[in-house]
């Protein structure tokens, strides 16, 4: 979906000959968003295309980045970086001695990589990096190819075309933090604009758990869906069963909140869908 105020180039960022220069010229400042990503059956299926593809789009990106001249960068990381941990856990809490869990192991490697590639970035040249390590982002233009999407839009989807009975992958007690993408962006906006901040890590997320439970009954009520059954098919593709994200540092840094429930979230999203499913291809 394009938009007046945005310039927008085709470049594959996976090739290395790609021109930054001419590409990037005039802009200050970056948000490194591109991503190879995919829900719980991509996870499962071809986890090496999210390990490969992200390690070298992030990389080539920040030599390129740097060669174009910009000074200042949001790097979007991920959740997948850390350990398997009991509880909230904060951005110094990430254990290297450890490895990501199981379900994330190669792509959570490889977000840990782009890290210290930021890191390198920063101290040997000065960009200033800021890096966000992001929950589950779900909301309008989401993924909803039934093969390539996250769980919140694969159960909107389901929840619209009236499923039933109405089949959900993993168990209704697998716990995340998600977050709706205006709050996502408007805390994206914040951390640009903090230029006392010239490298930093910071957890971006809700800072509250949801079950995969909760977010099924938001999305059956937003598409007004009373199905006879609710089938929870634990054989199917999962991930992590619990991860929680402190958010405190965020919150305090840039003196910002996520405005969205997930109730609210799931209900805008579905209303979202509901007009654009006859045309969204993605």
């Amino acid at each position: 979906m394009e938009h007046e105020r945005v310039h927008y180039v085709q470049v594959d960022l996976l090739d290395r000959s790609t021109d930054y220069g001419d590409l990037l010229e005039g802009c200050p400042w970056a948000i490194m968003a591109a991503a190879s990503t995919g829900g719980a059956g991509a996870a499962q299926s071809s986890p090496q295309r999210q390990m490969t593809d992200n390690l070298v789009m992030d990389a080539l990106m920040l030599e390129g980045l740097y060669s174009a001249g910009v000074k200042r960068i949001i790097y979007l990381s991920s959740a997948t970086v850390y350990q398997a941990f009991d509880g909230y856990i904060k951005e110094e809490q990430l254990d290297f001695n450890e490895d990501p869990h199981f379900s994330y192991l190669g792509v959570g490697w490889a977000k840990r990589s782009a890290e210290k590639f930021c890191r390198f970035w920063h101290e040997k040249y000065g960009i200033e990096i800021i890096i966000a390590r992001c929950a589950n982002i779900y909301g309008p233009y989401a993924r909803f190819d039934p093969q390539k999407s996250n769980f919140i839009p694969a159960l909107i989807r389901k929840a619209v075309s009236k499923m039933e009975p109405f089949e959900v992958w993993g168990s209704p007690d697998v716990a995340r933090d998600v977050i709706y993408a205006e709050d996502f962006a408007e805390a994206v906006i914040l951390l640009l604009s903090q230029e006392d901040i010239k490298f930093d890590i910071f957890n971006l997320g809700y800072g509250d758990i949801v079950t995969v439970g909760e977010v099924v009954d938001a999305a059956l009520l937003a598409a007004d869906h009373k199905p006879n059954a609710v089938k929870y098919s634990e054989n199917s593709p999962q991930t992590i069963g619990f991860r929680a994200l402190d958010c405190n540092k965020i919150k305090s840094t840039v003196n910002w909140k996520p405005r969205h429930s997930i109730t609210r979230g799931i209900k805008k999203t579905t209303l979202w869908w509901e007009q654009n499913m006859e045309t969204w291809t993605r």
